[in-house]
């Protein structure tokens, strides 16, 4: 039992500054058991159900095969809201470097990943706290979007 603890608190001390470390840099993420089809086509339904404009798939394991490199399957999923995102454009115009919001689907062994950007820590970014902007409801709805995609 005491060597399950400390398993445990080792684990804690190795995985924590890795999950705090990510949401410093506004990372957000979702893991999947299921199998990437099945979690893209999931994440364009709730995109779709959401009433957001899915842009483009970026396949980056395809353009990596195009140079003759490997790359576990890893799409960049480019969409957005201009009625939300255009607001914050207009607030500081650097938002356009981070807008569409962007979620990532990649394979790891640990399962399907699915990542986005924090809109809270874009905010902060692009000194946007003088803006009176819903972002608590943007997270929201990535969240939303995130769960569906990865089945929870």
């Amino acid at each position: 039992m005491l060597k399950r603890w400390i398993g445990m608190a080792m684990t804690m001390f190795v995985v924590m500054p890795l999950m705090v470390h990510a949401e410093e840099h506004g990372i957000r993420h979702l893991q999947s058991s299921d199998d990437i089809v099945r979690v893209e086509q999931r994440l364009r339904e709730a995109i779709e159900e959401k009433g957001l404009t899915l842009m483009s798939v970026v396949d980056h394991t395809a353009n990596a095969e195009g140079m003759g490199l490997s790359l576990p399957a890893t799409r960049t999923f480019i969409f957005g809201n201009p009625q939300v995102g255009t607001p914050m454009m207009q607030c500081q115009g650097s938002m356009a470097l981070d807008l569409p919001q962007k979620m990532v689907v990649r394979e790891t062994d640990d399962g399907v990943r699915l990542e986005w950007n924090s809109p809270h820590y874009l905010a902060e970014r692009h000194s946007l706290e003088e803006c009176a902007l819903p972002l608590d409801k943007v997270a929201g709805v990535l969240e939303g979007v995130a769960s569906t995609a990865a089945g929870q």
